[in-house]
């Protein structure tokens, strides 16, 4: 009975299927990673420590599972493929009501045909997993991810500096060095001909959490400065980092995060070089196959 038990369990992310599609539908078929985890948060009553726990090699473990309940989603036909930061639903997702059993049946037909390597790995062992051991995942993302934190505090600053301007901000400055209140620099965005207006940001090159406490000190830092104010991380921002960013009363905080960082340099295929691959058509040679 007792492996009876663990064995419908299965891996924590399982449990996070049938909440991912949820948490889309609410969000009207599309949202982003960040959104998605906090209605799954909130519908489960997940303790603010629990969402904040992380790996020792970085990555908080809630929003490392999420992901991994999103892979198998999109491997199952249920979510569609991109990358581009934003998670949406496929006609079959739409409509799917994922109870736990038939979560479980998804990873382990997945997860056969992740070769005999990743089958004979253990649903208990498939718990610990995290995207940089995952075959199947873009190892690009945590390669670059990687890269970006073994840059100097410095070399981060001005890369930041070279991103908001490919993102249409003119008269970008990095100030990081004055020491002038956690302010590492600032720009202009035009939004037309007549409304622009100054931006200050702020570069957090660590793989820990940013709390809230960071997004205040950034704000006070720039009162009466500037209209918004973004801090780029190749971390993560707690829940309560978020809700501090968009507080009621005060200037808005835009908190661009590790994933959504690599999505800015995907989109603007800045450092990256596209690559052209393809899928083979298993359907297309059947008849084939059946030629005696």
């Amino acid at each position: 009975m007792k492996t009876n038990k663990r064995r419908a369990r299965g891996p924590k992310f399982v449990a996070y299927m049938g909440p991912v599609l949820d948490a889309l539908r609410k969000l009207g078929g599309s949202g982003r990673p960040a959104e998605v985890q906090d209605l799954i948060a909130g519908a489960l009553g997940i303790p603010g420590e629990e969402q904040e726990a992380q790996y020792e090699s970085g990555g908080t473990r809630f929003a490392t599972q999420v992901h991994f309940a999103r892979l198998y989603l999109v491997k199952a036909g249920l979510l569609d493929s991109s990358t581009r930061g934003v998670w949406s639903l496929t006609e079959k997702g739409r409509g799917a009501q994922l109870e736990h059993e038939e979560a479980l049946q998804i990873f382990r037909d997945i997860h056969k045909e992740f070769g005999p390597k990743r089958a004979s790995t253990s649903l208990l062992e498939a718990e610990s997993l995290t995207p940089e051991g995952d075959e199947t995942s873009d190892n690009y993302r945590s390669d670059l991810l990687r890269l970006l934190m073994d840059l100097p505090p410095a070399g981060f600053e001005q890369l930041c500096q070279r991103l908001l301007r490919e993102s249409g901000f003119e008269q970008v400055t990095v100030t990081g060095k004055s020491g002038d209140g956690g302010l590492d620099g600032n720009g202009v965005l035009q939004v037309n001909p007549f409304v622009s207006f100054r931006v200050y940001f702020q570069c957090k090159r660590y793989k820990d959490t940013v709390g809230p406490g960071t997004v205040r000190d950034f704000r006070r830092a720039m009162m009466g400065r500037a209209d918004k104010g973004i801090i780029l991380s190749t971390g993560s921002f707690t829940a309560e980092a978020r809700r501090e960013a968009v507080r009621d009363g005060v200037p808005p905080i835009e908190l661009v995060d590790g994933e959504r960082l690599i999505d800015l340099f995907e989109q603007l295929e800045l450092g990256l070089r596209p690559r052209k691959t393809y899928d083979i058509d298993h359907g297309f040679f059947a008849e084939f196959q059946r030629v005696k």
